[in-house]
């Protein structure tokens, strides 16, 4: 399926988010999907794989994360300096900047001609990852796909030491489905068994995918990158999504 994309400007907090929007090149209605990048931003890998999720049927939104601390259009490079830059700006925002940047992105999908009412889906890779995964807690989200989510074993998310989002796991009404590398350095075993446990005291209705990988092995460039793997979980992603928006 072809695709149509753009730039869309997002008023939140008297700032513009700047929200890269994938959907297929024709004039039906398809089902949303909020995307939530890992701390380099709206990088070239990230637009593909929003763009390939968007050939299969969904309209694709994926903000700035740090729209609230950087200019538009900032994107930054996998190397060291690029990783450092990411995790300042991310540790400069709290949980409540994040949940009121998913209110307004949803918001502005839910009245999107594009977007068949009633059907809004949050995915996220890494940081985004557990961003998306406050977006369960939404009324809006039906369904809900994550890569790699950091920080839920122990609540860690930005500027928050303990947002204790698994421990309000419970608002999450839709089914989710989360997907790991089984040598995640960023959540080992250890963490992700305090993920799933968590995740099942809570009666969390979830699928659980481990993938013989490392962390962020979905990113297509560099040594990380797994194609197997990321095919096996992007498969396994639409399926997913298909199946639990109706």
């Amino acid at each position: 399926m072809q695709i149509v994309t753009s730039y869309e400007d997002i008023p939140v907090a008297g700032r513009t988010m700047r929200t890269f929007v994938a959907a297929p090149n024709d004039d039906r209605q398809y089902p949303g999907v909020v995307f939530y990048s890992d701390i380099f931003q709206l990088t070239e890998s990230t637009l593909r794989w929003v763009s390939r999720l968007a050939s299969y049927g969904f309209v694709v939104a994926a903000p700035e994360i740090y729209f609230r601390v950087e200019e538009p259009g900032e994107v930054f490079a996998f190397d060291d300096e690029g990783k450092d830059r990411g995790q300042a700006d991310v540790e400069k925002l709290t949980a409540e900047q994040f949940d009121q940047d998913i209110e307004a992105l949803l918001s502005w999908l839910e009245t999107n001609d594009r977007v068949e009412p009633g059907k809004l889906a949050a995915t996220g890779h890494c940081t985004g990852g557990h961003i998306g995964f406050r977006a369960a807690f939404n009324d809006k989200v039906v369904t809900t796909a994550l890569w790699y989510p950091t920080g839920l074993h122990n609540g860690k998310l930005g500027a928050d030491a303990d947002t204790g989002s698994l421990q309000q796991a419970a608002q999450i009404a839709g089914p989710m489905l989360l997907i790991f590398g089984t040598n995640d350095p960023h959540t080992p075993k250890p963490d992700r068994e305090i993920v799933h446990a968590g995740l099942e005291e809570a009666d969390v209705n979830f699928e659980w995918i481990e993938v013989e990988a490392e962390h962020a092995f979905g990113r297509d460039v560099g040594p990380r990158w797994d194609p197997s793997a990321t095919d096996e979980a992007f498969a396994a992603t639409v399926e997913f999504l298909k199946r639990t928006l109706g």
